[in-house]
């Protein structure tokens, strides 16, 4: 029997993620909330989340702020997840949603978050050595960058990875997306939108984004996953092209549906899924996490199920 895969993941900026339902939600007036919740969230925080719950062992890294971690180590300790988050002075940031089912409308308030060093930065790798020492398979990177850091703090990550024999997955969007790129990380998965910001071109069609997703391959990127939104998803690798797409039955939250997808990509790559597998389950781990308040996934039972009603075409 094959050891089970060593997955990591580093948020740099993670997030307490309140989500309040709050009915007829409007502005410029008084709005009533009928319930809450509150989750340890941040995009790598996630993905180690959703993994978790498909019982794959997953490490966390990357900077928390001690004033309000407990929420957070409750939360690593009751899914197995190992904590090798480094500290630092103050409070991990709150981002909340606004959720109003009357209207299918989300309204997000996400908060900057702690100014972080360089220092710390050194930390969070010193850490990764440590943590990686028996070795590691898999690395995610995701989610925006604090202020402080320099939009090139993802690529001495991918780098160390790829000396350490470890694949990478990056999620983050804008210059540091870019920069990202530029070191070849196995698995991107940018948006439509952050995909125009780094190649341009009008990326309207699922024939136009494979095309981009194309030239992310011939650059040395490994797949190429790119979010259209409500209109699915288009996989890329040098296996081909294929469009994913299939409805949400129900909509309770889009917290952590693009990180579920990432860990769905990390699950298939660790299953040995093909293309056309891997498109279906990580679209069915999207889907999965749509129908939940906050970050988090139905019985994997259900997740299955979803990704059955995924529909796959050739682009």
């Amino acid at each position: 029997m094959s050891p089970a895969p060593r997955i990591a993941t580093v948020t740099l900026n993670p997030a307490v993620d309140q989500t309040v339902l709050a009915p007829g939600f409007s502005l410029d007036t008084v709005n009533r909330a009928i319930s809450s919740r509150t989750d340890a969230g941040g995009k790598g925080v996630n993905v180690a989340s959703f993994l978790a719950h498909y019982k794959h062992k997953v490490t966390v890294l990357g900077l928390l702020g001690e004033d309000n971690d407990k929420l957070f180590t409750r939360h690593f300790s009751e899914l197995g997840i190992v904590d090798d988050f480094s500290r630092v002075s103050g409070a991990t940031r709150t981002n909340i949603k606004i959720v109003d089912h009357d209207t299918n409308r989300i309204t997000d308030l996400n908060f900057p978050g702690p100014a972080a060093t360089a220092a710390d930065l050194e930390a969070v790798e010193r850490q990764l050595i440590v943590s990686a020492a028996e070795g590691l398979d898999w690395l995610v990177l995701a989610g925006s960058l604090p202020k402080g850091l320099p939009e090139d703090s993802y690529l001495r990550f991918i780098k160390w990875a790829r000396m350490a024999g470890c694949k990478t997955v990056v999620d983050t969007s804008g210059l540091p997306l870019r920069v990202a790129l530029s070191a070849k990380p196995y698995v991107v998965k940018p948006n439509v939108e952050e995909l125009r910001y780094i190649l341009g071109g009008r990326l309207e069609t699922s024939v136009e984004v494979a095309a981009a997703g194309r030239e992310l391959v011939q650059e040395g990127i490994g797949l190429a996953v790119i979010s259209m939104g409500g209109d699915g998803a288009v996989f890329v690798s040098e296996e081909g092209a294929v469009h994913a797409i299939a409805a949400a039955p129900y909509v309770a939250s889009t917290v952590g549906a693009g990180d579920a997808m990432v860990a769905g990509l990390v699950h298939a790559h660790v299953r040995g899924f093909d293309l056309r597998e891997m498109a279906r389950i990580s679209t069915g781990f999207s889907l999965g996490a749509l129908g939940e308040v906050g970050p988090r996934l139905p019985e994997v039972a259900r997740v299955e199920e979803l990704a059955q009603t995924v529909c796959l075409a050739p682009v």
